[in-house]
């Protein structure tokens, strides 16, 4: 009952503008995940970046089940399995990023170009779905939620991983 799974695997790729990049992007997300991507706007208009309000500037994807474990495995080869203990969150969340989407396996093409992307994974148990379903809502127990240190030990288990301490 207390076993930790990946919920969910969220990949994301920050553009910073719209228009043809953004599309190449979502090119790239949808020939990793298999699925169609879904655009993200600018909350508030920054004049030094030149990106206004509500403008599309980046994409991403949710992936879950064996999927989101096979694109993970991906990801964390790129990275040596070798995460910093800043990448996991209190809630027992973690997340990283890859500087180059070709890494991940991805045949590189010139007109789509290379594209750094962001992981964030959540983490879940079996009972979590009390807190978010809609008749007799309730909240998980403080010895059920899941926290930093037992995400890093799944980690450690799982994947051979090395939490480092830079």
């Amino acid at each position: 009952m207390r076993e930790l799974k990946i919920e969910k695997l969220v990949l994301n790729i920050s553009v910073g503008e719209s228009g043809d990049r953004l599309t190449r992007a979502r090119k790239v997300l949808e020939e990793l995940s298999g699925q169609s991507p879904i655009d993200s706007k600018a909350r508030y208009t920054v004049r030094t970046f030149g990106i206004r309000r509500n403008e599309k500037i980046a994409t991403h994807v949710t992936v879950r089940g064996p999927k989101a474990e096979e694109i993970l495995e991906r990801g964390l080869k790129v990275k040596e399995f070798e995460l910093r203990a800043r990448n996991f969150s209190a809630t027992g969340n973690f997340g990283f990023g890859v500087d180059e989407h070709i890494d991940l396996g991805i045949k590189y093409d010139p007109s789509i170009g290379i594209f750094g992307l962001d992981f964030y994974i959540v983490m879940g148990r079996p009972g979590f779905r009390i807190s978010r379903r809609k008749h007799c809502k309730s909240r998980v127990g403080a010895p059920h939620r899941i926290d930093k240190e037992e995400t890093k030990e799944w980690y450690k288990k799982k994947f051979d991983g090395i939490i480092s301490q830079k």
